[in-house]
């Protein structure tokens, strides 16, 4: 009879292990909304981030984390970001997706990102592959429905009986939710909680347009954050997302594993930065700001049109004549008139490429000429300076600097420079680190007074920012216009 028992007991045991592992994996599998590439052997830490002097980091591309309108790189992540980089002293480099896979796999890789800066909710299976930050944010996952057709003419009680108010009613019910979001691990688990079957539908399309295929009719459901769901009510009168799926979540960012010093910095300044007037206005900025939907369905919003400006096709026009990608020409004329035509400086400067007098004299570009004749004269501009330098500067990714340099302080202080860093040991073609310290140092006697000096003093600080603050914004023009382009495809 003992032995009896023990049989039994052991075949009861072995029972309650599998089936225990049955649900454990079933649960895991559910929660696991990406697959995580291998690690590198290599970790980059914040050490070596000071050192190279850029933070690399990716964000995703939605109407309050990234976008462009009327020209400016913004966003709810990228602010954060810009004042993070700030606060340890580096400059920030940026890539964007529209997929949580890809922007987490970003770290798996050497050249990748050193952080993912996004709402990446915390959960449990996400905390045993990734390394979450202090969070940043938190968030409730809601049901994003639409109301009856006669919704406006209903009392509020009528609508309420038209309208999903418990989870329990999802059973049967088809959902259309991004790929690689939390939104497919939450619904599985709802599936358990009311022992019933939710169609979870995976979709390539982000949050955004899910939601407005649900006021268009196109789908019944989808999940959002609560954020953007507060911010297309506002937008879309007849969708409704006021039932919550979730519980409060932390929304955190996520640095590459063995980055343990990068991952202190992070949580002690975002702990500090969170209790600012600064962070509460960029919050609400983008968070509680009506005007987001409304900017981003316009045509010079990079979700909304993908137009950096109305002169786009005149950048398109003339990029040939220097043969530079048309994103760089408008950063550079963002820089110079914020693509006002109108535009004049304090010292004569005038239209969308901010032309001095003599060079517009030179360019045969008079006070009534036309945007495209601007836009096309100011690229010749470009062509003769690129055609200066080549001879000199032979790599041609350098050698745009110089000539952007060139068109801000002209082509004369920018030699003057060269011949500075060559006698002091710098290289003379190489921008970054060389020739742009004399150019921001040529207001110091030591240097415009140097027999090497032909141009004498300059005020080298506008040129040195000048110079990266149009790379920069070509970078998240090119981001956000192959980003689009890739989804579009």
């Amino acid at each position: 009879m003992n032995q009896n028992r023990k049989r039994i007991l052991l075949f009861l045991s072995i029972s309650l292990l599998l089936i225990t592992g049955l649900f454990t994996v079933r649960n895991f599998e559910a929660d696991s909304d990406f697959v995580m590439e291998e690690m590198p052997e290599e970790t980059y830490d914040l050490s070596d981030i000071l050192e190279r002097g850029v933070l690399r980091a990716a964000t995703d591309y939605n109407i309050t984390n990234y976008f462009i309108y009327r020209g400016e790189p913004m966003g709810f992540h990228l602010e954060l970001l810009r004042n993070f980089a700030s606060h340890i002293g580096v400059d920030l480099d940026v890539s964007v997706s529209s997929d949580l896979g890809e922007n987490i796999n970003c770290l798996t890789t050497d050249d990748g990102c050193d952080i993912v800066a996004a709402n990446i909710t915390v959960t449990q299976s996400r905390s045993r592959m990734l390394n979450f930050s202090e969070p940043h944010s938190q968030t409730r996952q809601m049901l994003v429905q639409r109301k009856p057709s006669s919704w406006n003419t209903m009392s509020s009680r009528e609508l309420e009986k038209h309208l999903i108010r418990s989870p329990l009613d999802l059973a049967g019910k088809e959902v259309h939710v991004q790929r690689h979001s939390v939104f497919i691990s939450r619904l599985h688990h709802l599936m358990e909680e009311i022992g019933d079957t939710i169609y979870v539908v995976e979709r390539q399309e982000n949050m955004e347009r899910l939601i407005e295929e649900v006021a268009e009719g196109k789908i019944d459901y989808t999940v959002s954050d609560e954020q953007l769901a507060y911010l297309h009510q506002l937008y879309f009168a007849n969708i409704d997302a006021q039932t919550p799926v979730s519980f409060e979540q932390n929304l955190s960012w996520v640095v590459r594993e063995g980055a343990d010093d990068l991952l202190a910095a992070v949580n002690e300044w975002l702990t500090v930065f969170k209790t600012t007037r600064k962070y509460a206005n960029i919050y609400n900025k983008y968070h509680r700001n009506p005007r987001m939907v409304y900017m981003a369905k316009s045509e010079l919003h990079s979700l909304g049109g993908g137009k950096i400006s109305v002169f786009d096709d005149y950048f398109k026009r003339y990029a040939d004549i220097v043969g530079w990608d048309w994103r760089l020409i408008a950063s550079l004329s963002y820089q110079e008139s914020r693509f006002n035509p109108s535009a004049v400086s304090w010292a004569g400067a005038f239209g969308i490429m901010q032309l001095m007098p003599g060079t517009a004299e030179f360019l045969n570009i008079g006070a009534d000429a036309s945007v495209q004749e601007h836009i096309a004269g100011g690229i010749r501009y470009l062509k003769w300076l690129d055609g200066r330098l080549s001879d000199i500067i032979e790599d041609d990714d350098e050698r745009v600097k110089f000539v952007l340099a060139s068109y801000n302080m002209g082509l004369g202080h920018v030699l003057d420079a060269r011949r500075l860093a060559e006698k002091y040991g710098r290289n003379p073609d190489v921008w970054s680190g060389n020739v742009d310290y004399f150019v921001l140092n040529k207001s110091e006697p030591k240097y415009y007074l140097d027999p090497v000096v032909r141009y004498g003093y300059a005020r080298g600080s506008e040129p040195y920012h000048y110079v990266s603050e149009i790379m920069d914004r070509y970078m998240h023009y090119t981001n956000a216009i192959d980003v689009l382009a890739r989804y579009d495809n």
